[in-house]
């Protein structure tokens, strides 16, 4: 089971692939709220020393990849802001 937890834990955060590629065709993030974007990825990264201290595998995979693909999809939603990328 913890094996099956980990991987879960791993993949969960790459169903952020679809927001950034739908941000990326559309050429704008405007239905994106920016409180939204920076804020779930102020809580993640404040989260993430939590899940070191622990020593939990999964919890460690799961804020590593979090933290990875919320970063990817701020980045995006900031670039693509004004649609005029």
């Amino acid at each position: 089971m913890k094996t099956i937890g980990f991987w879960a834990a791993v993949i969960l955060p790459l169903w952020d692939i679809p927001l950034m590629l739908r941000v990326v065709q559309r050429k704008s993030s405007q239905d994106i709220s920016m409180v939204w974007a920076v804020g779930i990825w102020t809580t993640a990264v404040l989260m993430a020393p939590s899940a070191f201290i622990s020593g939990d595998k999964i919890s460690i995979g799961f804020n590593i990849m979090n933290v990875i693909m919320l970063t990817g999809v701020l980045i995006v939603v900031i670039i693509y802001r004004k649609g005029k990328v």
